[in-house]
C-alpha cells in the first residue's frame, strides 16, 4: 500500500524541510507554567471556559490546561482561513462550532498563532455576540509586525519575527503538529 510507509523515517533533525528551533521544549514548558499561573491568578473564584481553536491550538490548550489551578471546561471551535497555503486569506469560515452556550462565561480563546489578526478579529466578533460575561485571548505565538487588525491578547506565549513554523501543533500539509518544539520551515509547501 503506497503511502506514509514508502516515506523513510526521518526524525525532525534529519528533516531537510525544518530549519532551526527557535522555542525550544523547555522554553515552551515553562511559558506554559508562567501563562498558567497568570490565568489562575486573575480568574481566581471563577471557571473559565478555554476555547480551543482547532487544530493547531490543540496540544498549546492541552498543556496550558493542566497548569490553570482552577476548574476550567474545554470546547472547541475550527476556523478555516489558511487552506492548504502558508498565508491567511482573510476569508473565514466555521468549520465545526461550540457545544457549550457562552452566555455569561468567563472565555479565554487559547490560539496557536496570530499574524494578521483577522481569523480572530472575526472569531472574537462571533464569539462576543454569543454574550459572555467576560472575552480574552491566550495566544501561543505573535508574528509581530504581520497585524492587519489589532486583536486584543491578554496573555501571549512567545513575540516572533515573520517566519513560517511548524512544530508544537503547527503544520503544513498536516505535517509536524507532532514536534515537540517549534521550528522554521524551510521546504516547500506545493507537492505534499
Amino acid at each position: 500500500m503506497p503511502g506514509a510507509s514508502d516515506r523513510p523515517h526521518l526524525t525532525p533533525d534529519d528533516d531537510p524541510d525544518l530549519g532551526e528551533i527557535v522555542v525550544t521544549e523547555e522554553a515552551l514548558a515553562r511559558r506554559l507554567a508562567e501563562l498558567g499561573a497568570e490565568i489562575t491568578r486573575d480568574y481566581q473564584g471563577r471557571s473559565p471556559l478555554l476555547i480551543c481553536v482547532l487544530k493547531g491550538a490543540v496540544m498549546f490548550m492541552a498543556d496550558l490546561a493542566r497548569h490553570v489551578e482552577l476548574p476550567v471546561e474545554l470546547d472547541f471551535m475550527a476556523v478555516s482561513s489558511y487552506g492548504s497555503a502558508t498565508k491567511s486569506s482573510g476569508v473565514v469560515r466555521i468549520v465545526k462550532d461550540l457545544d457549550i452556550d457562552l452566555g455569561g462565561r468567563d472565555v479565554i480563546v487559547v490560539e496557536d498563532i496570530v499574524d494578521s489578526g483577522l481569523t480572530l478579529n472575526y472569531l472574537l466578533k462571533n464569539l462576543a455576540s454569543r454574550d459572555p460575561a467576560s472575552l480574552e485571548v491566550c495566544a501561543l505565538l505573535l508574528k509581530e509586525g504581520q497585524q492587519k487588525a489589532e486583536p486584543p491578547l491578554r496573555y501571549v506565549g512567545f513575540r516572533l519575527p515573520n517566519t513560517f513554523l511548524v512544530g508544537y501543533g503547527l503544520d503544513v500539509a498536516e505535517r509536524y503538529r507532532n514536534l515537540r518544539d517549534i521550528r522554521t520551515f524551510v521546504g516547500e509547501v506545493g507537492g505534499r
